[in-house]
């Protein structure tokens, strides 16, 4: 796997920025955690990608999950820190050098932010790391190609046949399923979202 950056300073630097704005949000878990953990055992060990502020990180910890959260922003880690009363990994996504250490990988709006052409990368790692059987799931707004938002974030803004190919040339997946919705976000912007769950 290449060495490449697989991120994007200036959004690494606005989440720098709005750490404190950004983790006082109550919205992050969205509806897609709870069905997720629904499908994992009692006890299961999690990494989490992007915890941001620390809400899913929260909810997976009071359910009775091993987790171990991670953010590649400083700022966001100490505020996650804050939240759940426990370290938090500092770590960018190509810094993934686990094998088949977890059973499962939440990654909550945060993969939408790795450079397009490093994405399948990305998911390869998330596949390696990942135990036989192992769950992911990781959702991305979806569009036309790489783009940066009104607040200067980057995007990669995938459509389905990009998204697919880029999980198809990560695994072996057993199980792969896309839904398609609609969300908004810290800009304020309601846009269509693609959400895969997949499994090793």
């Amino acid at each position: 796997m290449t060495d490449q950056p697989l991120h994007d300073e200036a959004t690494l630097a606005f989440y720098d920025r709005e750490a404190a704005a950004y983790a006082a949000r109550k919205d992050a878990a969205g509806p897609h955690l709870a069905p997720f953990l629904a499908k994992l055992a009692p006890g299961t060990k999690i990494l989490e990608l992007g915890c941001g502020g620390g809400q899913d990180a929260a909810a997976m910890i009071a359910a009775g999950f091993d987790v171990t959260p991670t953010d590649g922003s400083p700022g966001l880690a100490r505020e996650a820190e804050r939240r759940i009363g426990r370290p938090v990994r500092l770590m960018r996504f190509e810094e993934l050098d686990a094998t088949e250490a977890y059973d499962a990988v939440w990654a909550n709006a945060c993969l939408l932010h790795v450079p397009e052409d490093g994405l399948a990368g990305v998911l390869g790692r998330i596949h390696r790391a990942l135990k036989p059987g192992g769950r992911f799931y990781a959702g991305f707004k979806a569009g036309e190609g790489g783009a940066r938002d009104s607040l200067g974030r980057y995007y990669n803004f995938p459509d389905e046949p990009r998204l697919r190919a880029a999980y198809d040339g990560a695994g072996p997946w057993a199980q792969i399923e896309l839904r398609h919705g609609q969300g908004g976000g810290f800009d304020g912007v309601m846009r269509d979202w693609l959400h895969v769950e997949a499994v090793k």
